[in-house]
């Protein structure tokens, strides 16, 4: 190849213009934003949010950039961490699972701080967030099998991800962005146990703190600073450390076709990207057949081998932290079986002492399948069997949730699940004045922008 993996990406970026936009790109953009912004309503009030909020306060310095919500300007750098993890603490912003998988509007608050310090319009805003679902997204179909499956975090793409979006709203030059993306690209490789196990606050961190990195890289760049150009490709690089299996093709071909935005996924529900599926096939058998829990003598929710081993470990069955009971499938389905439907309030410490809860959970257990496992992530099959004590077998099968490309939200999917993660903060009329800001907001500035996202 006669130019670095690197070199690549930063021309390309570089060369980025809103008028090379399609319509329908910067359409689906402005979906993200406000799906992401209801998910940081969502995220105001968790204790690990608050945690860095107060950090951040009480360490104060320049006023560069706002915190969503709260209105503190703090610096660019810090606002972006803070801002991250809003739209992630709650584990309900979007997906993208090919081969890895993602959630590129972690990296939106890095256009949103960054646009706002340097006083940037919302339409270069617009092309940083578009450039940030391309790169995160090829990168999720880069290696074969992905990151997650050689035991490592996603945030390890995101760190190449978050400096490219950074470094396009500092105007850097080609050179600086190649040095930008060696910067970051050389020390946030994030190990897979955030996501494994019993979960904590940083299952929903780790993604953010690659994100915020990926801002200093690019200021670092900025003013000078050099990093390794062969940080993919080069000796004891990315590639080399992480083993062999790359599809080279995914991460560069195609740049300037239709925009990977178009590809990406919503979440329906506040949980793990690979328990929709079956949670839509749960609640479509017990809302069906009108199941009551007392009823249910056993539940088989066959999956592919990796849902299992992520969703359904021994540690997943006795959740004690909201982390944990978002990635536990047997705690997400009894609680849709109990209560229909799953929300928010499904993970509050009041719902996870739910007796009732705790009644059906042993009794639903996860089967591995060959064939689910060939179908993915082309698709993300579910079939759910549920066996009453009176001896009625119920069963549904699905391939793929609500929110993917084939079924996307609508826009009152859109309202009603930005209104339930703001309703407390915001009422409806400011609901909607935030909803026509954002998908107006080309007209505006980012500082407007992030102004108008103060309570």
């Amino acid at each position: 190849m006669d130019k670095s993996y690197s070199r690549h990406i930063a021309e390309y970026a570089v060369g980025l213009t809103f008028a090379d936009l399609a319509p329908e790109a910067v359409h689906e953009a402005k979906r993200y934003l406000y799906d992401s912004i209801g998910c940081a309503w969502g995220g105001y009030r968790t204790k690990d949010v608050n945690i860095l909020r107060d950090i951040y306060k009480d360490m104060g310095g320049k006023k560069e950039a706002t915190v969503i919500g709260f209105g503190d300007r703090i610096p660019a750098v810090n606002a972006t961490l803070v801002n991250s993890l809003m739209f992630r603490a709650l584990d309900y912003n979007d997906i993208y699972w090919k081969e890895d998988p993602s959630h590129p509007s972690d990296i939106i608050p890095a256009a949103l701080a960054v646009g706002e310090m340097v006083d940037a319009t919302m339409e270069e805003v617009i092309v940083a967030i578009i450039l940030a679902y391309e790169f995160e997204m090829r990168l999720c179909e880069f290696a074969v099998p992905g990151v997650r499956e050689r035991k490592w975090h996603h945030a390890t793409l995101t760190q190449f991800v978050s400096p490219i979006v950074a470094g396009k709203l500092l105007g850097l030059t080609v050179d600086q962005m190649v040095h930008a993306i060696g910067i970051n690209g050389s020390h946030n490789h994030t190990i897979g146990c955030p996501t494994a196990g019993k979960l904590t606050m940083m299952k929903n961190t780790v993604d953010p703190m690659a994100v915020q990195s990926g801002v200093f890289a690019a200021l670092m760049a900025r003013k000078g600073y050099t990093g390794t150009e062969a940080v993919f490709e080069g000796k004891e690089g990315f590639m080399d450390v992480f083993g062999p299996d790359w599809d080279k093709s995914k991460l560069l071909d195609g740049l300037g076709g239709p925009a990977k935005i178009l590809e990406c996924s919503m979440k329906g529900f506040p949980t793990e990207a690979l328990t929709h599926t079956h949670l839509s096939c749960m609640l479509k058998v017990v809302r069906e057949h009108d199941v009551k829990p007392q009823d249910i003598e056993s539940v088989t929710v066959t999956t592919i081998a990796r849902a299992c081993d992520i969703l359904f470990d021994p540690h997943k069955y006795r959740p004690e932290s909201r982390e944990t009971a978002d990635h536990s499938l047997p705690y997400c389905l009894a609680a849709a079986i109990v209560d229909r439907k799953i929300t928010t309030a499904s993970f509050s410490e009041e719902k996870m002492k739910d007796p009732a809860i705790w009644a059906v959970i042993d009794k639903i257990k996860g089967k591995a399948s060959v064939e689910f496992e060939n179908m993915f992530p082309a698709k993300q099959p579910s079939r759910v069997v549920l066996k009453t004590t009176s001896g009625d077998k119920y069963e549904a099968y699905l391939e793929y949730p609500k929110g993917d490309p084939r079924e996307p939200m609508t826009e009152q999917d859109l309202d009603d699940k930005f209104g339930g993660l703001a309703d407390g903060l915001l009422d409806k009329a400011r609901q909607a004045k935030v909803k026509a800001m954002v998908y107006g907001c080309e007209k505006m500035s980012a500082r407007d922008f992030m102004a108008g996202l103060v309570l």
